[in-house]
């Protein structure tokens, strides 16, 4: 173990790890990474583990005295790391105690592999069989909740039968069906950022049961996929429990083959979906009832969901026609959410060569606000239902195709359709084959939304959108108003004022002469018109183009 200068090192460190993985928000991360260093305690320590590191193995960490700003770094090898542990300390919102993965020369995250992996002494805890990585319930350490806890760049699979491990009693023992990757069975401020979770029953289990709650989680810029079991519907890509949580810019692929889990499930309260990539599974949000804790139930945010800024993506034959359902599974309909959904600024594509359903709500006593959203499917707008039966959904300022219905089976809820959505037979997008759900510039959606609910805001405004894969950008509003769906249509290279082809710092000094003097700004660029500078295409050069030029320029290149 290394103890280091609290500034320096981090400052040194951190950008030869995080410029390996190639991610715009690798710069935002850095940046954080070097204020975090300025005020972490001077006593906290470097962990390395790898191949030629202090530490050959995860194990030999002394993962039961961790103390905050304490920081493991697990190295990139060819092989993976067989080893299972839990973190069962707690760090502090100044100085967290943080797992961090260092990449390999071609970007590789070091593999944390489940088969075969040894729990290492002197931990001791319980439901080894649920986790890999386990957050949260031990006792060695003695534990109940862990507390700001980072684990962030690693490959973390294997939680499955028939996969096995060597317990801490030093017993081989298997898998459960509903092992995790990750488990937080009761953790408070932890965030997972940037990992691969994959092939395990769950790929991340978020628990709160009675009176033990979990809060504050964030799920953000990592890849999910390929888990769930074989011909169960029971365990999935995320299934979370909390008071809450928000998952931002990850990508969500398709379970395990043969397995019918959804994507994301959810039974939390304060719960935040947007600016994701969610791709497959019986639904892809299936946000139901904390069956679990009253406290969840009893908490206010529970009444409130928020899903927005994201691409809802169903292939073909994907089990559940339905892309969404809201309110409970669990039968008990008191407990179900009974609040509001407020679903805007999507783009939901269903390829389905049958029947696509956008939602299911529970009861007509769950209640969505759809505004703002692209709802396309492949096949003819009649094989388009708004609602499975139940619910009330207020529709406004959508694009579908002509000839969508209500229900298939009949409508026993409500459909509130102020007359503006938008019904034309293609939406616009730049490669439906390829994947690029943004829009084209003849697209009907272009400056056609509507303001957002006022529920919704501040916190709720959609200021990013998503950017293949795991990453995002600013939302630049070019027009009028904004556009449906995830993404804001821009001219061709937008904020290219000294028209070399590019958008880069050299166009600060154009933007400002077309700023002060068009005249001479168009003298100065022989075929550029001054109109260029008009970022927000409200037919004036003035402090609103200033915005949007910065964030244009934060977004990196045009492509």
């Amino acid at each position: 173990m290394a103890r280091r200068c609290p500034l320096c090192s981090n400052l040194c460190l951190a950008p030869a790890y995080f410029n390996c993985a190639a991610r715009s928000v690798r710069l935002l991360v850095v940046v954080g990474a070097v204020s975090f260093s300025s005020v972490r305690d001077s006593a906290a320590v470097d962990f390395h583990v790898g191949d030629g590191r202090p530490h050959a193995s995860i194990g030999s960490v002394p993962w039961h005295t961790l103390q905050p700003g304490d920081t493991v770094w697990i190295h990139w090898r060819e092989s993976p790391y067989r080893e299972k542990w839990v973190i069962g300390r707690e760090g502090s919102a100044a100085a967290p105690i943080s797992v961090r993965g260092v990449p390999g020369p071609g970007g590789q995250r070091p593999v944390i592999d489940g088969d075969s992996a040894v729990t290492p002494s002197p931990l001791n805890y319980w439901n080894e069989g649920r986790s890999v990585i386990k957050v949260g319930g031990s006792n060695v350490p003695e534990n109940s909740v862990a507390r700001w806890i980072l684990i962030e760049g690693l490959d973390v699979r294997g939680a499955r039968p028939p996969n096995t491990f060597t317990g801490d009693n030093g017993a081989v023992q298997s898998y459960s069906m509903n092992a995790a990757a990750i488990h937080v069975e009761l953790g408070e401020h932890i965030t997972i950022r940037d990992c691969v979770i994959r092939d395990s029953g769950n790929g991340i289990f978020v628990s709160s049961f009675g009176p033990d709650v979990s809060r504050d989680i964030l799920i953000e810029n990592n890849y999910i996929h390929s888990n769930g079991n074989v011909g169960s519907n029971l365990e999935h890509n995320t299934y979370t429990a909390a008071i809450g949580i928000v998952y931002r810019c990850n990508r969500f692929g398709p379970l395990l083959s043969g397995a019918g889990g959804n994507n994301l499930k959810d039974r939390s309260a304060g719960l935040v979906v947007r600016y994701n990539w969610i791709e497959g599974g019986n639904r892809q949000l299936d946000l139901v009832d904390a069956e679990d804790s009253t406290i969840i139930r009893d908490d206010p945010s529970y009444r409130r969901t928020d899903v927005y800024g994201n691409l809802l993506i169903e292939p073909p034959g994907a089990g559940n026609r339905q892309i969404l359902h809201y309110g409970g599974d669990s039968g008990a309909v008191g407990d179900y959410r009974k609040g509001t959904l407020y679903f805007y600024h999507n783009t939901v594509v269903s390829t389905r060569t049958d029947r696509t359903t956008l939602m299911r709500l529970s009861t007509n006593e769950e209640h969505c606000d759809a505004r703002n959203n692209i709802i396309y499917v492949t096949t003819p707008g009649t094989e388009l239902a708004m609602l499975d039966a139940s619910g009330v959904l207020d529709l406004s300022h959508n694009w579908m195709k002509p000839g969508w219905g209500a229900a298939f089976g009949g409508l026993s809820g409500t459909i509130n359709n102020d007359g503006t959505q938008i019904q034309t037979a293609w939406p616009g997008f730049v490669d439906e084959t390829g994947q690029n759900f943004r829009l084209d510039g003849s697209s009907d959606c272009i400056d056609m939304s509507t303001a957002l609910h006022p529920a919704v805001l501040p916190e709720g405004a959609v200021t990013r959108q998503y950017v293949k894969h795991q990453s995002d950008e600013p939302r630049v509003v070019g027009g009028t108003a904004s556009d449906l769906g995830a993404y804001e249509w821009m001219p061709p290279c937008a904020a290219d004022l000294n028209c070399d082809g590019g958008r880069d710092i050299n166009d600060v000094p154009a933007f400002v002469l077309a700023l002060l003097d068009a005249p001479a700004y168009e003298a100065a660029f022989p075929g550029c018109e001054a109109s260029r500078a008009d970022i927000s295409a409200d037919d004036t050069i003035d402090a609103r183009d200033i915005v949007g030029l910065v964030q244009l320029l934060l977004s990196g290149p045009c492509p």
